[in-house]
């Protein structure tokens, strides 16, 4: 099967994969989605390996892939798959730490957002920032029908998904999408590898690129370097992190974390001698602990048993 036929068939499988490991997928959108621009040539496409969804590209249509445990605790974390917004790790970063994090007993939402692209989206560096505003905004509406806390509703990202949960952590006064007036501020968030700083010198260049574009200027650097946009009202956070990271450099998480302790903001940094970049909730020597050391943050904050 040549290339195109494989993408195909993968955004054939998709929709169905996805909804087999999930309980629902909610479109977040269901009356159009704000601000886009219609293009019919780009079509959603998926790598697939044993029937399974790994990669999903050209998201034009943003969901949330709802994982119910089996006894809920009351805590959501909605998480946001890396990818360096130009693909979502939808089962690594995605599915299966939601699967994990209902073992805790907490209720997961997989965002599947859309990638950062001119063609469908009238703004496309305050795109992936208006989908999980958006989920933000639905989980906390619909929490007395999903039996959940709206005091205890999280955000987790990885890489430069965790770039995408540090500015819905830190940007969340800056409402890209009026609906209604719940609050949009996530109650804490879990950065794993994250991208934080779009600074040359620090950012992952290709994470950068897609989503400023290739020249951008100081003012917007400095507003999606999240970093720089920390206040006493930042929600706690978690950060782990390789110092053997070769392409998010540890000082992202460093960076962030020393702007959070300066801001009287609770927090806990783990960085690990070995483990590279995406290894997702497996690690490598001595950060593959790195979920138990997790396990243990939820429960100081009364999120999980």
């Amino acid at each position: 099967m040549d290339l195109f036929k494989w993408l195909v068939f993968g955004a054939m499988l998709l929709a169905v994969q996805f909804k087999m490991v999930s309980q629902e997928e909610i479109d977040l959108y269901p009356n159009g989605v704000p601000n886009a621009i219609e293009d019919k040539g780009y079509q959603e496409e998926a790598e697939v390996n044993e029937g399974k969804a790994i990669r999903v590209y050209k998201v034009s249509k943003p969901t949330l892939a709802v994982f119910k445990p089996e006894k809920s605790n009351g805590t959501a974390v909605i998480i946001c798959p890396g990818g360096g917004y130009g693909y979502l790790a939808i089962d690594k970063e995605g599915v299966q730490p939601a699967k994990w994090l209902n073992e805790l007993g907490i209720m997961a939402f997989v965002l599947k957002y859309r990638l950062p692209y001119d063609g469908i989206m009238t703004d496309k560096s305050f795109g992936p920032l208006q989908d999980v505003q958006q989920a933000i905004r639905y989980v906390r509406t619909h929490a007395d029908e999903f039996h959940l806390d709206a005091t205890k509703i999280g955000i987790m990202g990885f890489s430069a998904g965790g770039h995408l949960a540090a500015t819905a952590s830190t940007l969340y006064d800056e409402v890209v999408y009026e609906e209604g007036s719940v609050s949009l501020r996530p109650d804490f968030s879990i950065l794993v590898y994250p991208v934080i700083s779009m600074e040359d010198v620090v950012t992952h260049q290709g994470s950068k690129t897609n989503l400023l574009d290739e020249n951008p200027g100081k003012e917007e650097v400095e507003k999606f370097s999240s970093e720089e946009q920390i206040d006493a009202e930042t929600p706690p956070a978690f950060l782990v992190h390789a110092t053997d990271d070769g392409a998010v450099p540890v000082e992202n998480s460093l960076r962030y974390y020393k702007g959070l302790v300066e801001n009287g903001v609770s927090s806990e940094l783990h960085v690990y001698n070995q483990g590279g970049h995406g290894f997702g909730l497996k690690g490598r020597g001595s950060s593959t602990a790195w979920t138990k050391t997790l396990e243990n943050w939820l429960k100081d904050l009364d999120l999980c048993d």
